[in-house]
């Protein structure tokens, strides 16, 4: 059985997830390639070897219209249209990926809608997202998804996740870290604070 180990003592972003599994493809610029023409639109990602600490690794970059999605401490509103599950589905539905691809991603974002949904006492169906939503983090959510299935894992197993302290401005504000609808993905999975922020 071919199993994932991720270890998450720094947390673990859409980001640091996709190079860290492009690292384990033979060929990564095939699989770009073929990421390109699955359909998403106005996405493109972009590989980069980077250093942190002196430990080299691949960072990818995921860049909307051309430009990169996020800048240093703020976010550009205009890519964060607020999407709601139904969108989202139709736009994972209709990409050129296998089904159990377009399966595992539409789960991610049933079990995102779900805590937002017990979070903001609201149904599913009127949850809005915003972050979570824009299309650099559904490039995340397919993107590793892809990865996922092309490396033909069977199980993924992590460490605890180290989920920081502090707090994070977002659509509705400065929220506690983790976040009230992280907390509750997270109810029965091992966690840890500490000193590091993020």
């Amino acid at each position: 059985m071919k199993t994932l180990y991720l270890e998450c003592n720094m947390g673990c972003s859409g980001d640091m997830l996709l190079g860290a599994l492009l690292e384990l493809l033979p060929d990564p610029q095939q699989w770009l390639d073929r990421f390109h023409q699955i359909g998403l639109p106005r996405v493109r990602l972009e590989q980069s070897t980077q250093a942190k600490c002196g430990i080299y690794g691949t960072h990818v970059s995921v860049l909307i219209d051309g430009s990169l999605e996020e800048t240093e401490g703020s976010r550009d509103h205009h890519h964060h249209a607020h999407h709601d599950l139904g969108h989202l589905s139709d736009l994972i539905r209709a990409l050129a990926i296998p089904d159990r691809v377009k399966e595992q991603a539409l789960a991610v974002y049933q079990l995102l809608a779900e805590a937002e949904s017990q979070v903001h006492r609201t149904t599913v169906e009127q949850i809005h997202f915003h972050e979570v939503g824009s299309l650099d983090a559904v490039a995340d959510v397919v993107g590793v998804c892809l990865l996922v299935h092309m490396l033909g894992v069977e199980r993924i197993v992590a460490s605890p996740v180290h989920v920081g302290s502090g707090q994070v401005r977002c659509a509705h504000g400065i929220l506690p870290v983790p976040a009230p609808a992280t907390a509750h993905i997270l109810r029965d999975v091992p966690i840890y604070g500490g000193a590091i922020r993020g």
